[in-house]
């Protein structure tokens, strides 16, 4: 399966309906992929807080009518990175959305771990509860997102659940890239499974963010890296690398503690 990772600069001189326009572009000429990934809260920034309430929408709203569009225009797996939801009881939630190459809403993951201790998304935003993973043709996807990869019991269960690959979409902040790069790399090596994390580039709220998008392969090995600047990373995976890799050094076998209950 051939994967691409829109490292979009998310600047605040650009309106977020034209983002939208910009980035529905830069999906659809994505053609030769069959999964593309977005960053996190890319219409709005990760930490534009104070756009949040004026940008919510529901799950359907304008950013997934933009991106089921361009999802079908390009024939992809789409998954849109996330965007500020208003539940109906007025909660905000970080929420990733997963579209199928027909254009259809097929999971949405609302973020578990919130970041801003006592400010920010994690006073402004609710906190998910759910595991999610979403099955592709020839794939299993584990959804995370951003401040979610410093949490790797979270990524555990997303393999006793399935999955072969980690999507982590994220709005990371330049000063802390290098926990990016190493995080990103851990996660991929203690669950072997591919980790596919697509950050931003740009500044946001006076936030530089640190770019460096990363695919990494069940052993660890980085794939491929961006930049700081906006960029698309390409990568070829192969779910038969992550069989023979458990196979071959079959560490999770010898787990003793947090093992799924019995059915």
């Amino acid at each position: 399966m051939r994967a691409s990772l829109i490292q979009i600069a998310v600047e605040p001189d650009e309106s977020v309906d034209s983002r939208r326009r910009r980035v529905a572009s830069l999906v659809r000429e994505q053609q030769d992929a069959e999964l593309v990934i977005l960053p996190e809260l890319w219409p709005v920034g990760a930490f534009a807080y104070q756009q949040f309430e004026r940008e919510a929408e529901s799950p359907t709203g304008p950013t997934y009518e933009a991106m089921a569009k361009a999802a079908s225009d390009a024939g992809v797996w789409l998954h849109a990175g996330s965007v500020v939801e208003k539940a109906a009881d007025g909660t905000l939630y970080n929420t990733a959305l997963v579209i199928s190459p027909a254009g259809e809403l097929v999971a949405t993951y609302r973020k578990i771990h919130r970041f801003g201790f006592d400010k920010g998304e994690a006073v402004m935003m609710g906190a998910g509860e759910d595991l999610v993973t979403v099955h592709l043709p020839d794939l299993t996807i584990g959804l995370a997102t951003c401040y979610d990869l410093r949490f790797p019991e979270l990524f555990r269960g997303l393999v006793d659940a399935g999955a072969q690959a980690l999507v982590v979409p994220a709005g990371w902040p330049a000063r802390r890239r290098e926990h990016w790069t190493l995080l990103a790399r851990a996660r991929a090596v203690e669950n072997q499974a591919y980790v596919l994390a697509c950050g931003t580039a740009g500044t946001h709220a006076d936030v530089e963010q640190a770019g460096h998008s990363i695919v990494v392969d069940p052993w660890g090995e980085v794939l491929a890296e961006a930049g700081v600047g906006e960029e698309v990373i390409t990568v070829d995976l192969d779910p038969a690398r992550v069989a023979s890799t458990r196979e071959v050094f079959p560490a999770l076998k010898d787990r003793r503690l947090g093992l799924p209950a019995p059915h």
